[in-house]
């Protein structure tokens, strides 16, 4: 009996601890089912918007709000600016293409150019376009600003107006507008090509992002930097572009100082003294197909980029960004375009102001025309990369000398970067 009932006890523990066994399989198995449904539903709305974002390439209509959550002088003469903007709205941001500029609205409503005061109500807002100035992040914008100051040899034009309101009102905690990036003028992503940056000034916001993003996710690309300023007191990110050419092999900076200071060393401070011109690149460069990212002043841009194709670099391999109004010809001229000495004159009906102007071939573009013609135009860039000054074309034709980098609207045009080949009606 004894040894009955221990086998019939032993037997029941074992039944009971194949049910326990059963009951914490069970219990375990609805507590993963739980802490599934919750992760997924935590993760979807997001896993969704960064679906969205990826799909749209992080663009958002219109204007967004950002806060300037720090400042930071690049060069020693405290002349260039870097401002870091992060969206109210507290949404990540998505990738943009390394070289892409910001479109930014700045109200400027207590003063006119040169500082003058604006009537009672004469609210007004400043549209310019900056290059992002470091690799994409998620959280953070940064656009790099110089100063601009009244030009050496005309004291009678006034400093320039958007960049001395940043460096002089603009500070953390203010809130500014931003368009989404955008741009024709970025890296291109093949690695196999060696890519070589030539900066010229404030020319070198752009080459920092592709650069930077290059060296992370390229590591192996060679890469050349051809930076070109005055001395060290212009030399923005000096500190940071000496650090990452002595960690990086495949990275090689140049420095050109046009006007070396008495404190300035050769092999320390810079490489080469005078400008960046074809025979340099020549002389430092491996005889071997490059990309060339070209970015700065006018005088700089209207001799280099045609010296690259004259020294027969594949037009496909010269990317280039002015400042301000295009300065660089294209490489073959528009068929539509008139022949040189030809003058042709088109009478331009402007709607909203009820005149009718004839087109006399002395301006650049429409715009610099109607506001020669007393007409005054919304404006921004002057590039064709804003879009403020685009107009509803009712009947006519425009051409580009160069392509806008805005996405303009089905049947208008943007007036700071064409010109009329027909009569034309313009709702403007």
């Amino acid at each position: 009996m004894l040894l009955l009932n221990t086998s019939r006890m032993t037997a029941l523990h074992l039944l009971l601890i194949i049910c326990a066994g059963l009951l914490l399989q069970v219990a375990a198995g609805v507590a993963v089912a739980a802490w599934r449904l919750k992760y997924v539903a935590q993760q979807a709305p997001q896993s969704n918007e960064q679906a969205k974002r990826s799909a749209t390439g992080g663009a958002w209509p219109g204007w967004r709000d950002f806060r300037i959550t720090g400042r930071q002088f690049e060069d020693a003469s405290k002349s260039q600016c870097s401002f870091y903007l992060q969206p109210v709205d507290g949404k990540l941001l998505t990738d943009f293409k390394p070289g892409q500029y910001i479109t930014v609205s700045l109200p400027i409503g207590a003063t006119a150019d040169g500082g003058k005061p604006l009537e009672a109500g004469s609210e007004r807002r400043l549209i310019r376009c900056y290059s992002l100035s470091d690799q994409p992040d998620p959280s953070v914008y940064r656009l790099t600003i110089k100063r601009a100051l009244a030009p050496a040899n005309r004291s009678d034009l006034p400093p320039g107006l958007a960049s001395n309101y940043l460096h002089d009102l603009v500070q953390v905690g203010d809130v500014l507008k931003l368009k989404a990036p955008a741009g024709q003028f970025f890296l291109d992503s093949d690695a196999t090509v060696p890519a070589v940056f030539i900066a010229g000034g404030i020319g070198i916001t752009p080459m920092v992002s592709m650069l930077r993003w290059s060296l992370v996710n390229q590591p192996q690309r060679a890469v050349h930097l051809f930076y070109g300023v005055r001395n060290s007191a212009d030399h923005a990110f000096k500190s940071q572009l000496e650090a990452l050419a002595g960690s990086t092999p495949a990275f090689t900076l140049h420095v050109v100082y046009s006007s070396a200071g008495p404190s300035d060393v050769l092999d320390r401070d810079y490489q080469h003294a005078g400008y960046i011109d074809i025979d340099l690149l020549r002389y430092t460069l491996a005889h071997c197909r490059h990309q060339f990212y070209v970015c700065g002043p006018p005088p700089m841009m209207q001799s280099l980029v045609p010296a690259l194709r004259d020294w027969g670099v594949q037009e496909a391999d010269i990317h280039y960004e002015s400042f301000g109004p295009a300065t660089v010809r294209p490489a073959i001229p528009s068929s539509n375009e008139p022949l040189a000495g030809t003058v042709v004159s088109w009478d331009v009906r402007l709607n909203r102001s009820g005149r009718t102007l004839v087109w006399d071939g002395q301006d650049n573009n429409l715009l610099d025309f109607v506001e020669r013609q007393g007409v005054a135009v919304d404006s921004g860039c002057r590039s064709g990369s804003c879009g403020t000054c685009e107009a509803k074309l009712v009947s006519g034709a425009v051409r580009y000398v160069d392509q806008p980098d805005y996405d303009i609207s089905p049947g208008h045009c943007l007036l700071c970067v064409a010109m009329p080949t027909s009569a034309l009606v313009l709702e403007a």
